[in-house]
């Protein structure tokens, strides 16, 4: 992989092929085959964040060829999500500089960057037993360079909790609302700010919740303006989502 890249750059430094071309070529460049995975090695180069490897039914011999695979071309932060902390020891014992997030059950290898994103993301949950899957939203985020604000137990029960943070609300660039029960947390949300708004619905409720399928209908009907909805206990792709938001650019 790495000669055919020095190859497209030489032919840039000679003239035997465009800039545009080169990008081309580098976006299309294809994944490693290690035999159980095929690790995207342009992810970042394509999308601007690096591929994020899903640690739930994979084995810790497994999340180490991929980590591996991963930094050996260059890519030196490896986010890890949906694992548990007898797999996070064990990566431990092979990697010097991962950090192991016990709420949201995510490692991460390497340094946390610099936050760039254009604004703040806000973290919002109906209630404390939400916060597993905001955890894993917020530390998402932060992996990938945003700056986090996390407002945690505000939900409609009590609705003076939630505005006790309208400045927050207001300021922010990006809000993920996080809920179970009937998820009106997002509606709520969605009537007060001006920024773009995540739903995510938990599984966390009584019987007639069904695990999370009562706030996802919720969040799918809601009436609010600009609010968008992922899927249930999706926390990480509501912060990548986030992420995104928070570092678009015009683009010409």
């Amino acid at each position: 992989m790495r000669t055919k890249t020095k190859e497209i750059l030489e032919g840039v430094k000679n003239g035997e092929i465009s800039v545009d071309d080169a990008v081309l070529a580098l976006k299309t460049e294809p994944f490693e085959d290690i035999g159980y995975a095929k690790v995207d090695l342009h992810r970042k180069l394509r999308q601007g964040m690096t591929e994020v490897i899903y640690g739930a039914g994979k084995t810790p011999e497994q999340i180490v060829g991929i980590m591996n695979t991963l930094a050996e071309n260059g890519q030196g932060n490896v986010l890890i999500t949906r694992i548990d902390s007898h797999v996070a020891e064990y990566l431990s014992g092979r990697f010097t500089d991962i950090r192991y997030f016990n709420e949201a059950r995510a490692a991460f290898l390497g340094s946390f960057p610099e936050t760039d994103g254009i604004g703040k993301i806000v973290v919002a949950t109906g209630g404390t037993s939400d916060i597993p899957v905001a955890e894993e939203a917020a530390v998402t985020a932060e992996c990938f360079g945003n700056e986090v604000v996390r407002l945690y137990d505000v939900g409609v029960a009590g609705l003076h909790r939630l505005m006790a943070h309208k400045e927050e609300i207001m300021t922010a660039s990006v809000i993920i609302a996080i809920a179970g029960m009937e998820g009106a947390l997002a509606s709520v949300i969605g009537g007060l700010a001006d920024a773009p708004v995540i739903a995510v619905p938990t599984s966390v409720g009584y019987g007639a919740s069904f695990n999370g399928l009562s706030a996802l209908l919720s969040m799918l009907n809601s009436c609010a303006s600009g609010v968008s909805v992922v899927n249930i206990d999706n926390g990480f792709g509501a912060g990548y989502l986030a992420s995104m938001i928070n570092h678009m650019e015009t683009k010409k």
